[in-house]
């Protein structure tokens, strides 16, 4: 009998999750039925969806989020024993999974593929979920062309360091947005940006007239907020703007929220298009976008970096570093 240990919801987080809001449980696992498999964890994400998503799913539930697994038990000839999987089966260190297991995004459990030497966790970053944000999120929305300007708000985040990193492979001059010197110098130094700007101590909005005196082509929006107000202000006619988060709001309240500018007036006068999305637009393009990654990656074109919390007993530490913007690329749990 295999015993599992899982998260579960308690309470609904309201402002800032509280550790109390999450319990450590352990369940015994039931024996395997024709078409199920076990997996077990050997790495969990913390994503910044996770804080609104949870209300997707009823208290009791294990709490939300992916993770790469390794196939320990298996009843099912697709999935045999000693693969890896990406699943969406929440924070829990042994699961039984059925096909049709597909969380809360609908993406069903597949086996991973071949990452020509790179560490398995990148299945939930840059060969993952977040790189496909970025590669999908920012060329169909954006569809930037060379010479243009880019701006990426929470541009040291898994998903903002890789569009940058992606403007620059299409010739773009690309202004990073970030909460500490060293994230700007990082995204200077090691990924190449043009210009990076802290919001913590820098005026950005002029800043931002310094970096781009002949103002923004395109903005990949993580943050929402007044931050995206003041950029949504120095873009050109036409500008395109990418809605990918919104994480400035996600523990407030929502009766309570701060008033900011009204934006209508900048989308209509500079003719913005503004659009949001979710990546699971292109669950039918996966592999193209993971390829492409990989492809970039080999060419040394793209670089990634991960923040790594040892032990599954420290999911709940993670998360909350993740939503206070403590990691610099891709936050990971490693088991």
């Amino acid at each position: 009998m295999v015993v599992a240990k899982k998260f579960v919801i308690n309470k609904y987080f309201e402002g800032e999750p509280k550790r109390s809001d999450l319990s450590l449980v352990e369940e015994e696992l039931p024996a395997l039925q024709d078409g199920e498999y076990l997996i077990e964890a050997k790495f969990l994400s913390v994503d910044p969806y996770m804080r609104p998503y949870v209300y997707r799913v009823p208290l009791g539930s294990t709490m939300i989020g992916s993770q790469v697994a390794e196939i320990i038990e298996t009843k099912n000839p697709c999935f045999p024993v000693g693969k890896h999987v990406m699943a969406n089966v929440g924070w829990r260190t042994h699961t039984v999974v059925r096909e049709d297991d597909r969380g809360v995004f609908e993406q069903a459990p597949y086996i991973l593929p071949d990452f020509d030497g790179l560490p398995l966790s990148v299945g939930l970053g840059v060969l993952g979920m977040p790189g496909n944000t970025a590669y999908f999120g920012f060329l169909e929305i954006c569809k930037p062309m060379a010479r243009e300007t880019l701006v990426v708000s929470g541009a040291a985040g898994a998903v903002g360091s890789h569009v940058g990193q992606i403007g620059k492979i299409y010739g773009l001059k690309v202004i990073g947005i970030a909460g500490s010197d060293a994230k700007c110098k990082w995204l200077k130094e090691e990924l190449g940006f043009d210009h990076a700007i802290n919001y913590k101590t820098q005026d950005v909005a002029a800043a931002l007239k310094e970096a781009a005196p002949n103002k923004v082509d395109c903005y990949f929006d993580n943050v929402g907020g007044e931050i995206s107000t003041i950029v949504l202000g120095q873009m050109k006619q036409y500008g395109r703007i990418s809605v990918c988060g919104c994480i400035s709001s996600y523990n407030a309240d929502p009766n309570a929220l701060p008033k900011v500018t009204i934006i209508q007036p900048l989308i209509l006068f500079s003719q913005l298009r503004m659009e949001g999305f979710i990546v699971m637009r292109w669950l039918n393009r996966w592999e193209e976008g993971i390829n492409h990654n990989l492809k970039w990656i080999k060419q040394k074109k793209l670089k990634y970096q991960e923040t790594v919390t040892e032990g599954f007993d420290n999911m709940f530490d993670a998360f909350i570093g993740m939503l206070q913007g403590k990691n610099t690329g891709k936050a990971i749990v490693k088991v």
